[in-house]
C-alpha cells in the first residue's frame, strides 16, 4: 500500500533508479549540470539586481512587497530548482549516483512536486501576464523591458529546457491537486498583503471590480493551470516516446554509474512500451 501511494506521488522506491532527474536524452550529465547552474545563476542575478536597483532608486515599497507577487515567487523557485538540480546532476556526473536517491522519502516527494511546479507555473505566469496584465504598450525604459522579458518570457524558456531536454517522466496526476493547493495558498497571501499593506499584488484580485469578475479571473487561472499541466504532461510523454521508443535514445549516462536490477527492469519495460 505504501509503495503504491509513493508511486502515485512520483517517489516509488528505489527512487529514480535510472536517474531521470539528473540525465538528458541528448546532453551528457556534466553538460546538463552546467546548463542548469547557468540558469540558476541568471535567475538569482536577475532577482538580486532588481532588489538592488529598486533599493538604490529608493523604491522601498516595491522592495518590501517583492515577495507578494506570484511572478517573483515562481522566479525564486526557478533559481532554487536549478541550483539543487545542478548540484544533484554534478554529483551524478562525477560519482555515478545523485544525492537525491539517498534523501528521505519526504524530500524525494518534495523534489518531484518541485519539478512539476517548475514546468507548469512559469508558463502560467507568462500566459497571465501577456494575456491579462500587459497593457499592450512596450516598456519605456531598458530596465523595465529587461526585467519583464526575464521574468515573463525567459521563465517559460527555462521551463521548456526541463521539459524538452531532460529524461523526466510525465508528472503524476497526484501532483495536480498540490498545484491547486499552492495557487490557493498564494491567493491567501495576496489578500493577506492587502490586509496588512492595503495593496493588491494584481489589480484583478480587487473585489471592488465586481465579485463576478473576480470569480471569473480566479476560475480562469485555475482552469489555465490545469490545462497547462495537461499539455506539459502530453509533451513530456511524446518527448519520451519519440526519443526513447522511436529513436532509441535512452539517455546520456555517467560512465561510472551503478546499474542496479531496478534500472535494468525499467529499461526493459520502457523498451516494451
Amino acid at each position: 500500500m505504501a509503495h503504491r501511494i509513493l508511486a502515485r506521488f512520483g517517489a516509488a522506491q528505489p527512487f529514480d533508479p535510472t536517474n531521470r532527474y539528473t540525465t538528458s536524452w541528448i546532453l551528457p550529465p556534466l553538460t546538463l549540470a552546467i546548463f542548469r547552474i547557468i540558469l540558476s545563476i541568471y535567475a538569482f542575478t536577475t532577482t538580486f539586481f532588481i532588489l538592488a536597483w529598486e533599493g538604490l532608486h529608493e523604491r522601498h515599497l516595491e522592495n518590501r512587497l517583492y515577495n507578494s507577487y506570484f511572478t517573483h515567487l515562481t522566479y525564486w523557485g526557478l533559481g532554487f530548482y536549478f541550483l539543487f538540480s545542478s548540484l544533484h546532476t554534478f554529483r551524478y556526473a562525477l560519482a555515478g549516483a545523485s544525492w537525491l536517491q539517498k534523501w528521505p522519502v519526504t524530500l524525494q516527494i518534495a523534489h518531484a512536486v518541485f519539478y512539476t511546479t517548475i514546468v507548469t507555473f512559469p508558463i502560467l505566469v507568462t500566459a497571465v501576464f501577456w494575456a491579462v496584465i500587459y497593457s499592450g504598450v512596450w516598456f519605456s525604459d531598458d530596465f523595465g523591458a529587461w526585467i519583464n522579458t526575464s521574468q515573463h518570457t525567459l521563465n517559460t524558456v527555462f521551463a521548456a529546457f526541463e521539459i524538452f531536454f531532460t529524461r523526466t517522466s510525465p508528472p503524476p496526476l497526484a501532483h495536480l491537486p498540490m498545484l491547486v493547493m499552492i495557487l490557493a495558498l498564494y491567493l491567501a497571501l495576496a489578500y493577506l498583503t492587502h490586509a496588512t499593506q492595503g495593496f493588491y499584488p494584481y489589480p484583478f484580485l480587487d473585489p471592488n471590480n465586481g465579485s463576478g469578475k473576480l470569480a471569473a479571473y480566479i476560475l480562469g487561472i485555475l482552469v489555465a493551470a490545469c490545462v497547462i499541466y495537461g499539455v506539459v504532461w502530453v509533451i513530456i510523454w511524446v518527448r519520451r516516446w519519440i526519443t526513447e521508443t522511436k529513436l532509441g535514445m535512452h539517455g546520456k549516462f555517467a560512465k561510472n554509474r551503478n546499474i542496479g536490477d531496478e534500472e535494468m527492469v525499467e529499461m526493459r519495460m520502457d523498451h516494451i512500451k
